[in-house]
Parts: structure tokens; sequence; C-alpha cells
């Protein structure tokens, strides 16, 4: 199961759905998961048609969350230009707590911290991003600190960030994994540091033909969820991710999300 918002994204005058929510419930599904999702859109959002054989539990909003994204030399420049209503723990149907595999996944501050305490009995992760950032008025995207840390991470078994989102700060990741069992940082086309048992383990990436970089971290996230729920092993669950992330970048949005049996044959072949 999956909380967060999906999105339009505005980039190069296009139009495209997404969010992390979207990638990682497409990931999921792909990989064999029955999917659940908990999101808030407009009634307007095309969900049959950008989420297909996912099950959507929408929390009603007159907007759908839209990002504007601008890609540069130095970066992506990131803006808020619409915010859909916020998730609570009442918008979470009771039976849906009993997922086994639950994905925290925020981009724009909208999930009640209190969610984070539903799901004893799951597998808990989350992808810090959303609580990671604030929007100034002219909607600019800037990183700012996770207040509500303390609220969240005693009911988290997995944090998944990019370098980006803690500015490669060693002593917040030392604080996440003071705390948490399984801390991985995403570092782009250089893989992922997975930080398990006071050590530090480089899963390096597959080669990938960079076209499109949205949404690899999100696909990453999802699939190390699946593949570490399946197998405990956080290790083998971030080379696996990595791979899932190698297709991603090489598709223009939701479509670069790979099929179970494209990512089982790259596995097996590729030198990594």
């Amino acid at each position: 199961m999956i909380l967060g918002h999906v999105t339009r994204d505005i980039a190069d005058s296009s139009v495209r759905y997404g969010g992390t929510a979207s990638y990682a419930a497409l990931t999921a599904r792909n990989l064999g998961e029955r999917v659940g999702l908990i999101t808030s859109a407009a009634d307007d959002f095309p969900f049959a048609d950008v989420l297909p054989h996912v099950c959507v539990a929408r929390v009603p909003s007159s907007t759908t969350t839209v990002f504007t994204n601008i890609y540069t030399a130095s970066g992506r420049r990131q803006f808020v230009r619409a915010v859909a209503a916020r998730i609570h723990p009442h918008n979470v149907p009771k039976p849906w707590r009993a997922a086994p595999i639950v994905h925290l996944a925020p981009i724009v501050q909208e999930l009640d911290p209190r969610v984070a305490q539903l799901f004893p009995h799951s597998l808990v992760g989350v992808t810090a991003q959303g609580w990671l950032r604030k929007w100034d008025s002219e909607g600019q995207v800037h990183r700012v600190e996770w207040t509500d840390a303390s609220r969240v991470l005693p009911f988290i078994d997995v944090v998944i960030v990019s370098e980006d989102d803690i500015d490669a700060s060693r002593e917040m990741i030392r604080g996440f994994a003071s705390q948490v069992g399984v801390v991985v940082v995403t570092l782009g086309a250089q893989g992922a540091d997975v930080y398990y048992r006071g050590h530090v383990h480089h899963s390096p990436a597959f080669p990938a033909r960079v076209v499109d970089p949205t949404g690899a971290g999100d696909a990453f996230a999802a699939a190390f969820l699946v593949k570490f729920s399946r197998t405990g092993d956080p290790l083998g669950a971030a080379r696996f991710a990595n791979c899932v992330a190698s297709f991603v970048v090489e598709g223009v949005g939701l479509s670069g999300i790979p099929s179970v049996e494209q990512v089982n044959q790259r596995m097996e072949t590729a030198a990594v």
C-alpha cells in the first residue's frame, strides 16, 4: 500500500502525470504485488488510464498537486503550483492497515505524521522527500528540516532518501540510522548506499542511457521495499532496485517502468 499525492508535472511545456505514489504504485504492480493507493486529487484525474489495476482510495480535493520542473545544467528546479488535500489517519480504510508492505510517499508535506502509527504488523518504508521540502511565495522548492521526524521514525523499518534530499548530510543519515533498521541513500548515476547494522554498503548503479531521470528514485524505493519484504536482504534489494531504476531513466515519465521479466533478464546479464 502506498500513501501520497499523485501529480500533474509540467516540464518543457508538456504535461505528464507522476508523483512518487504513481511511480511506486506502477513499479510494485509490475513486480507482482496487489497495490492499494491512498491519495488525493481532483475529480478529473485519469486514474484508470494512469494507474490501471491499482486500487485507489481518493481523498476528495478541488485540485491535483501540480509541479513545474525546470532542468538546467546545474540540476532541476522545482515549483509547486497547486496542492491537493491532506491525508489523515481516518482516510486509511481499516482493512488496508493490515497491508504487508506500506510505503509512505509524501511529496508536499501532505501526510499527517500520525499515519505512520497505523501499521504495527507491516513492513513500513518512507521516502522522506516530501517532509524535507518547503516552497516559497513563488512556489520554488527548498530543503527544510524534517521537524516531525520524531513522530514518524519510531514506526518505520526503512528510510529511503536521495543525496539531494539531505544535501549529503552525514549527520542526518546517522540520525536516521540510529532509529531505523535500514537507511538507503540513493546517489543517482552512482547507485546507492545502504546503512545496515552499523555498516555502510555501496550498491553500484546499472549501466543506462539516460533519457529522463524523473521518478527513478521513486521506482527504486518501491522495488527495494518489495524485494526486501520477500528476502530480508537489504543489499540484494538495493541491487534489484538499482536495476529497476536503470530502466526508468531510459524512458519518459511513467513509460519507463519495467516488467519483472525485463528486470530479471538485466539482473542476469549486466556486469554489475
